[in-house]
């Protein structure tokens, strides 16, 4: 392994030998560097990552299909994109290089959460165009673990297979993940269930829900990161310890930046997360910005690794909510409500504009044993914590366990409806 110096220098060599490459492969980022006044070889030190361009996901769609691809097509193996939801679909191209790094970079995130070549990996992910699937299963391989790709499947199933093969691992969504502790539980099959570790990502989820699917599975689960332009998921994990989440700073090179000013942050500070690809062949991307707000942390972990943190992904600067004057994001929501007992991980922010004022409403489901005569306290304890710590007071509505909807794929949690009511007008 390498210590912080060995890690400096890797990075700058990488960066030095990317940007010439971009430079000479890519009549687009050719065009970014001519126009930002900056020649590869300028490049001397990391600091100098800061006279680089950005790249934005628009920047992406507007060169849909193929246009950022710049190894040769005979090079390239496979491609994998986005969703699409809000657009064009988000491609990345991988040559055979770059779907090795991907699954070793998965392969330490399994082996950092203690997985290892004997351990039976149920995969619920998807397959197919989304990165998610074959990701975790570039991982599991490369790693020597046994695979079982499951992907979405109806609850009966992936509870009979884990049953059956005795899965030790468990690979999905936090909402899926929720769901499947909150069904083991009903059924009583937790002594039947042989899960000690789950690697949960795809979705923000809380400390909150956290604790809950770990003490409903009795495992240990680690927050893994990733998106379809940076590979796609295993680009870090949090370790044991989880105070962070270690990147795998040899292949990407992360900066911290002010989401308005776009300039840098000193670490510590919360900003926007920017990311240089360090090693891909297929389509590099220079300063790629993810939109997901998170710090920097400083100092080393006490796991003694030498990759270096970001914090959680507290959200996403295109997801902050403004809301009479204030900026906020959804994940403040899971702050104020890991620190009131007797409430649960599941909430819904509903806001609505009344006689012209805006109007925000919090449903929070209860823990499950709390006596519905007490939901009236809790809410009135929320209320007064959201209103300290975020500087807005909204009405809060404490409902009973269970009543908010569940999926196995992402939960919606926001619902603006300020914009379908002018609409309607």
């Amino acid at each position: 392994m390498f210590d912080g110096n060995d890690l400096s220098n890797m990075q700058l060599s990488k960066l030095q030998k990317t940007v010439a490459y971009v430079y000479a492969m890519s009549p687009f980022y050719r065009k970014k560097l001519d126009a930002a006044g900056v020649r590869p070889e300028e490049i001397q030190a990391l600091e100098d990552v800061t006279r680089l361009p950005f790249t934005t996901k628009e920047e992406l769609r507007d060169n849909y299909p193929d246009k950022l691809m710049i190894a040769p097509e005979r090079d390239v193996v496979r491609l994998h994109a986005s969703s699409g939801t809000t657009g064009k679909k988000t491609v990345s191209f991988y040559t055979k290089k770059d779907i090795k790094d991907w699954g070793q970079m998965m392969a330490r995130c399994f082996h950092m959460a203690g997985v290892g070549p004997q351990d039976r990996v149920h995969n619920t992910t998807g397959y197919g165009l989304w990165t998610a699937g074959v990701g975790f299963q570039l991982g599991i391989e490369a790693l020597g673990a046994m695979a079982v790709p499951v992907g979405p499947a109806p609850m009966d199933q992936h509870i009979e297979l884990m049953v059956d093969f005795g899965t030790t691992v468990l690979a999905s969504t936090s909402s899926a993940a929720l769901l499947l502790a909150e069904e083991v539980q009903r059924r009583g099959l937790r002594d039947q269930i042989k899960l000690r570790v789950a690697i949960i990502g795809s979705e923000r989820w809380s400390d909150k829900m956290r604790d809950k699917i770990n003490n409903l599975l009795g495992i240990e689960s680690f927050d893994i990161i990733g998106m379809t332009e940076l590979y796609g998921p295993g680009i870090g994990l949090d370790c044991h310890y989880h105070q962070g989440i270690h990147y795998w700073a040899d292949h990407l090179l992360f900066e911290i930046v002010d989401p308005i000013t776009l300039q840098p942050c000193q670490p510590g500070v919360q900003g926007e997360l920017v990311v240089t690809t360090l090693s891909k062949e297929a389509m590099p991307l220079i300063r790629y910005r993810t939109r997901d707000i998170t710090r920097l942390i400083p100092g080393p972990c006490q796991c003694n690794s030498p990759f270096p943190r970001i914090d959680r992904i507290l959200g996403r600067s295109d997801d902050m909510i403004k809301f009479r004057g204030v900026n906020m994001f959804p994940g403040q929501v899971d702050d104020v409500l890991n620190k009131v007992e007797g409430v649960g991980c599941e909430y819904q922010i509903v806001i609505e504009r009344q006689q012209g004022k805006d109007i925000m409403t919090i449903r929070v489901e209860a823990e499950e044993a709390v006596d519905p005569a007490e939901f009236e306290k809790l809410g009135a304890k929320v209320q007064q914590l959201y209103k300290t710590r975020i500087g807005v007071t909204p009405m809060v509505e404490i409902v009973n366990h269970y009543e908010l909807p569940r999926s196995e794929k992402k939960v919606k949690r926001v619902f603006d409806q300020r914009n379908e009511e002018l609409a309607t007008r």
